[in-house]
């Protein structure tokens, strides 16, 4: 009997062995991780002798990796194991694959609709994954938004410019990672459906996470460094040709700063010149297709621009709730809710911008700028609808002037309090509103204000006020 149960654990134990996935380590294919060979070739051997073997894990032990364009496939783990980074060569070294044709017009930005020409990149795959305690340094990475098929304006062929980019994947697991200098894009993906991104650190120059025309996806326990632009993001772009939704995403348990660059990562957290925007949880501003059943919780925002949710290219916005946000040093306003006519799409569509079904609660901020308060913004004959704003703290430094004119409509412009001028209330200004709840809101002066606390302008079914 006893051999009998033996050899069954034998068995299991073969079979269980031949279940797991096989590791793949680079070295074995030829990557040096001295910092000067260029090792992307050897890690997309490794890449494609994993997927033919039905899929696997491919590793990067410790060490630096100078790396071109890596192609990600399905069921494919890149690993990268603590000790190991992955540095983006220099746009000299015309190591990145170049961008794919789009074949329609472009009304997005290029950083949207090109991503052969990044570092790390997958399009039409599954069960793909980027793991482990190691780091991706963008250092060769461009930051700007100047693509055009093929190329960046004004530098060469092969020129890359995003960290991580994928596009029309489906089951996306990124973990542990720390992105440094990530580029344009510290990671764009793009109609990608179920995915999760946790336990990731980002510290960047432009955008840290863009989650574009997506669904069932969850960015948790991450924390992400932008003092030049948005940290987290979700979009609705026509990267797709089409007005995708972007719907049922969680944001929770997340860290947002505006620290100067490589200052989270190494300790000294020092707070960055106020740009037009940095850090920030943010909807848009592309939103062709829109936003739908949005849950943002439990995250902590410092030295950043506020929350804003915007919908300005005939999408919609629905169904979003916030909840248990703390703010500190707060960049421009606190909050940020509106619709505009910008319509960066096609010129036949009729459809109108619109917002409904937005839940914000308990949220505390101090040290919040003088330049505006919350804004609730919607458009003539189409007002935002089922605001509902409870349990809201908010310190605001005060100083400002009364204000004179009447507060300019965004219209068919970039949404951005900071070039409308202040709020003619320092604490809310809503206007356009159909259905507008306030529930134990509170607002608190440094110093005083010359402006009222509260303004409401063709706003319609209020309540709480008094």
């Amino acid at each position: 009997m006893k051999r009998i149960l033996f050899n069954l654990f034998l068995l299991f134990a073969s079979l269980a062995a031949n279940a797991m996935p096989a590791d793949y380590n680079v070295r074995d294919y030829g990557a040096k991780g001295d910092g000067t060979s260029l090792d992307h070739l050897a890690i997309n051997k490794a890449i494609e002798a994993a997927v033919a073997a039905g899929g696997g894990r491919v590793v990067l032990p410790s060490g630096t990796y100078l790396c071109g364009s890596i192609r990600l496939k399905s069921n494919v783990e890149l690993h990268l194991t603590p000790g190991a980074t992955i540095l983006a060569a220099p746009a000299s070294m015309k190591a990145y694959d170049e961008s794919e044709v789009f074949g329609a017009p472009e009304y997005q930005d290029g950083g949207h609709t090109y991503f052969h020409n990044s570092l790390i990149w997958a399009e039409g795959q599954q069960n793909v994954s980027i793991t482990g305690r190691g780091r991706i340094d963008g250092e060769g990475l461009t930051k700007r938004d100047t693509e055009k098929g093929g190329n960046v304006q004004g530098g060469s062929i092969g020129t890359g410019d995003k960290a991580i980019a994928l596009k029309q994947c489906r089951n996306v697991t990124i973990r542990d990672i720390t992105i440094f200098r990530g580029g344009h894009f510290a990671i764009i993906i793009t109609g990608c459906e179920i995915g999760t991104i946790d336990n990731v650190t980002i510290d960047t120059n432009r955008d840290g996470i863009d989650i574009d025309c997506c669904k069932y996806f969850t960015v948790s326990n991450t924390k992400v460094n932008t003092p030049n632009d948005d940290a987290i993001v979700l979009k609705s772009s026509y990267a797709l040709k089409k007005p995708v939704l972007c719907e049922h995403i969680l944001i929770t348990n997340c860290i947002v700063t505006g620290y100067k660059l490589g200052t989270f990562l190494d300790g000294t957290y020092v707070p960055e010149k106020v740009n037009w925007v940095c850090g920030r949880i943010k909807l848009g501003t592309e939103s062709n297709g829109g936003y739908r059943n949005i849950t943002i919780s439990n995250c902590s925002c410092m030295w950043s621009s506020g929350l804003a949710f915007e919908v300005v290219d005939q999408g919609r916005m629905e169904n979003i709730v916030v909840d248990n946000i703390s703010l500190s040093h707060v960049h421009h306003y606190p909050i940020y809710i509106t619709t505009g006519r910008r319509n960066r799409g096609p010129k036949e569509r009729t459809d109108i911008s619109s917002a409904r079904d937005i839940s914000i609660n308990n949220v505390i901020a101090d040290d919040c700028d003088s330049l505006a308060g919350i804004i609730v913004t919607g458009m003539p004959g189409t007002p935002i609808r089922n605001v509902s704003l409870s349990n809201i703290r908010i310190q605001y430094r005060g100083g400002g002037k009364k204000v004179e004119k009447s507060y300019r409509e965004q219209a068919d412009n970039y949404p951005e309090p900071r070039w409308a001028g202040p709020t003619p209330a320092y604490g809310l200004f809503a206007r356009h509103v159909d259905g507008l709840r306030v529930h134990n809101v509170q607002f608190e002066l440094m110093r005083p204000d010359e402006r009222p606390d509260i303004i409401l302008e063709d706003v319609v079914n209020a309540e709480g006020f008094k």
